[in-house]
């Protein structure tokens, strides 16, 4: 039986279920991600889209397409994040500090050119993305 694990926004209006293995967990520094969490670094966990399912509170999901490749939803009860639909690479982006129980175990961190606060971990450091994400895969150091 595959993985499931629970997730939702902070007041559980909105509850996600999803499946499997997340396909990467990431930092991520773009000034996007910082200003719609509010946090100098996104924790990142992207998931196969069919992987991820709304259980309650569609109808309390609000959209905002930041561009056509970052679809970002929120409860609209309470206010917290609670995925971002990448339709053009066919991922869903479930902020990692949301899913009950799950680890985290991140393997880079993309966008570090836009940084706000260095991270000393010893994990590769990209630009913007690896190349077999579409980016330049240019990285940085520490």
């Amino acid at each position: 039986m595959a993985n499931t694990h629970k997730a939702g926004c902070a007041c559980g209006a909105v509850q996600l279920e999803i499946t499997g293995d997340p396909t990467a967990q990431v930092y991520c520094h773009c000034s996007s991600c910082r200003g719609w969490l509010g946090a100098p670094i996104h924790a990142a966990s992207l998931w196969p889209t069919p992987n991820v399912k709304v259980t309650k509170g569609a109808d309390k999901l609000g959209l905002y397409k930041r561009t056509e490749n970052s679809h970002r939803q929120f409860c609209t009860a309470c206010g917290a994040p609670v995925l971002v639909g990448h339709p053009s690479f066919g991922m869903t982006d479930v902020p990692a500090g949301s899913i009950q129980g799950f680890t985290y175990r991140p393997t880079l961190h993309v966008h570090y050119g836009e940084k706000v606060m260095a991270v000393r971990d010893g994990l590769p450091k990209f630009k913007d993305f690896p190349k077999e994400f579409g980016g330049s895969g240019d990285t940085l150091a520490e």
